[in-house]
């Protein structure tokens, strides 16, 4: 493992904790704090929506400054942001804990790009295999975000969950430290984010389209699901918070471990083989969302959610990365990231309205209808690469 892995996977057991902790009691939160029951879900909402609406000037500010200024400069304001949510929880000011969501949305914008910094800094042979080392960081924060977040909601007598978020400021300054020991790979700084084909004549590719349609639906999906199971859970089936820590941890769990064997089978099968298998574990994930509501359907149906994820995302990510030059990075992974998180942020918009106007039912049959179009891309890219070898 090279100095960029190794600083960004310590980074990011840190810095990755603010998603699990906004979702386990964003919902939460927001069902007591909210002025009607259809805004509980717009704090992680505002998060997802923060993440699609920074990707651009994220890319941007690290074009111009590098990666490094980048990095450094989100942790700093995430910090902020934590302790923004905190006071937010302790005075119950709703509207300004949804803006202390959109700021740690807006800093996961800037942690999606230790992807593609790794990507840069590893030959293409090991490219599986990194990226799964670097998503592993997930299991470390899908266990330290929520155990931060029950640990603390006390830590303020008088603001349940102040103390949670008081934790999460203290985690993203641990990352800021562990982010000033990182050192630009040499692509950063020999080769420019100018020139190079336009987007348009990028975008005509295959295998980008099925690159950005397997990691929309991935993170659409999985956005829909998560981010309307604690409501679900705690709220409408009365399980405890426990109970729900439980399964949103184990999700976000089963979105990262699997990375000890993906990135290998990565690096085997390729990234259309990934994405057709994750979308084969989605599919049996959505049969388990459907069958019941009991606490065992709820955590098989999650835990399978993160794995079936994680096989999409990674395999989408590598295959972004072959559509592009050096020289065209930037454009691409803001592209390409805009659109992911755009969406993601639209799912997660539609998830309580569609929870409490509709039921859990049609988050199943919308999710159904999600993963269609990737698998419908991915045949016709296999029925094309057999026509060539005919």
């Amino acid at each position: 493992m090279n100095r960029t892995l190794v600083v960004l996977t310590l980074a990011a057991c840190m810095a990755q904790t603010g998603a699990p902790i906004v979702v386990l009691l964003g919902g939460i939160i927001g069902a007591e704090l909210a002025p009607s029951p259809g805004l509980a879900t717009l704090p992680v909402a505002l998060m997802i929506l923060g993440t699609a609406a920074s990707t651009i000037p994220a890319s941007f500010i690290m074009r111009r400054f590098g990666r490094r200024k980048g990095f450094l400069f989100a942790a700093s304001y995430a910090v902020i942001a934590g302790l923004l949510a905190a006071f937010a929880v302790q005075t119950a000011a709703f509207w300004l804990l949804c803006t202390a969501t959109f700021l740690i949305g807006s800093h996961n914008a800037f942690v999606q790009q230790y992807r593609f910094a790794v990507a840069e800094s590893v030959p293409a042979a090991r490219l599986g295999r990194s990226l799964s080392v670097l998503m592993l960081a997930g299991v470390v924060a899908a266990y330290l975000g929520p155990k931060t977040a029950t640990l603390l909601q006390d830590l303020v007598p008088s603001a349940v969950y102040a103390g949670s978020f008081l934790g999460l400021s203290v985690l993203m300054a641990g990352a800021g430290m562990v982010l000033s020991f990182y050192v630009p790979d040499s692509c950063e700084t020999e080769v420019g984010g100018q020139g190079g084909r336009s987007l348009w004549q990028i975008a005509q590719q295959l295998d980008f389209k099925i690159a950005i349609v397997a990691s929309v639906a991935a993170w659409s999906i999985m956005s829909l699901l998560m981010t309307a199971t604690p409501v679900a859970m705690h709220r409408l089936d009365q399980f405890s918070l426990v109970d729900t820590a439980w399964v949103i941890q184990s999700h976000i769990m089963a979105m990262f471990l699997p990375s000890l064997v993906s990135g290998l089978l990565l690096d085997r099968v390729g990234p259309l083989r990934m994405i057709t298998a994750g979308a084969g574990i989605l599919i049996v994930c959505l049969g388990v969302a459907f069958a019941g509501r009991h606490l065992m359907h709820y955590w098989w149906a999650l835990v399978l959610l993160g794995i079936g994820w994680n096989f999409m995302y990674l395999g989408g990510t590598a295959l972004l990365t072959r559509t592009y030059e050096a020289n065209e990075r930037f454009k691409v992974q803001a592209c390409n990231d805009f659109v992911v998180f755009a969406m993601q942020a639209v799912a997660a918009l539609s998830s309580g309205f569609l929870l409490f106007s509709f039921g859990w039912s049609w988050l199943v049959y919308l999710s159904a209808g999600v993963l269609i179009v990737p698998l419908a891309l991915v045949g016709y890219k296999q029925l094309a690469l057999k026509g060539l070898k005919a």
